[in-house]
């Protein structure tokens, strides 16, 4: 997939003038060891193509000011934007901000993502994979450890405004619902707003309630990792529980390898960035694109996690 979107990007390219092509990129913050990963993979791949600049704003986490920065995108003349969205329900405001220059939701799926006008997008990964591909093999394992008798655990939840924690805690419930997985409990579930320390704290403050656990699920890795400091600070043995979360970030995986942390799944952040590149020049050109362009994830386990070194 990433192949043929830098494919795309330079037939774009070869079929324009020789002007050189701006695109305005706005991302929900900067401060995010996974988006950081998806910036790079906009830049590398904008340097690597001629004619091509690239102007980067950090929204930090605000949707005025990311909505104000797409506005300003627009009255300097760029030929397109990429919006990494603060707030996955206000699609509508960012369609509306853009006007008639095309533009580019990367990752975070917009509400109004079936209603985007032709000369609008969507790049990113199906999160329906994301939250079941993990969920399901941490139901695997348990069954592998002879706990389908009966096991429980604790779900974190990324931030709620975010289409991709709804739906990634969606897709664990989903999971247990099905009739090999019913043998999983949700002892409690709470939202760590996809941060490290705040996930920390939180696993902290459910340990201390002594409620024995045998799992636990997190929307993205950083909260996974977050757990498992608190449980091993807590002196537990990590092979007593089975931890699972999404995105294969390098962190996670030298977690993995340390017998820490059980199942990600990978979310190819530098393919992203650089699939909205090639989308946005493509609608620049007013050429006709999918207008959901979706990258697949991959399960990653202590099995093959070597392949995924250095991708994220």
């Amino acid at each position: 997939m990433q192949k043929t979107l830098v494919a795309l990007g330079l037939t774009v390219l070869m079929s324009t003038s020789v002007m050189a092509q701006e695109i305005g990129a706005t991302i929900s913050r900067f401060d995010d060891n996974w988006l950081t990963v998806m910036r790079n993979g906009m830049t590398e791949h904008a340097a690597g193509l001629d004619g091509v600049n690239l102007q980067m704003e950090d929204a930090t986490d605000d949707l005025a000011k990311q909505i104000d920065q797409v506005r300003n995108f627009v009255a300097s003349g760029v030929d397109a934007i990429i919006v990494n969205i603060v707030d996955t329900s206000a699609g509508a405001a960012i369609t509306e901000a853009a006007g008639n220059t095309p533009l580019v939701f990367v990752n975070r799926e917009p509400d109004n993502v079936n209603e985007l006008p032709p000369t609008q997008a969507f790049v990113a990964s199906n999160e329906i994979e994301s939250g079941t591909l993990s969920a399901f093999q941490i139901c695997n394992n348990l069954r592998a450890d002879g706990k389908a008798g009966g096991a429980r655990g604790y779900l974190m939840n990324g931030q709620l405004s975010n289409q991709a924690a709804v739906q990634r805690s969606k897709d664990v419930h989903d999971v247990i619902g099905m009739d090999m997985c019913k043998f999983m409990e949700i002892i409690d579930e709470q939202t760590a707003n996809w941060s490290r320390d705040e996930a920390q704290d939180l696993m902290t403050n459910w340990m201390s309630s002594g409620e024995p656990f045998d799992f636990v699920l997190a929307n993205n890795d950083e909260m996974a990792i977050g757990a498992i400091q608190a449980m091993k600070a807590a002196g537990m043995d990590m092979a007593d529980v089975q931890v699972g979360g999404v995105d294969a970030s390098q962190d996670a995986l030298v977690a993995m390898q340390a017998g820490d942390y059980d199942v990600t799944v990978f979310q190819d952040a530098f393919g992203q960035g650089a699939g909205s590149v090639d989308t946005a020049l493509a609608l620049a050109a007013g050429k006709k694109v999918d207008q959901k362009v979706y990258i697949p994830f991959v399960l990653v386990t202590p099995a093959n996690m070597d392949q995924f070194l250095d991708k994220n």
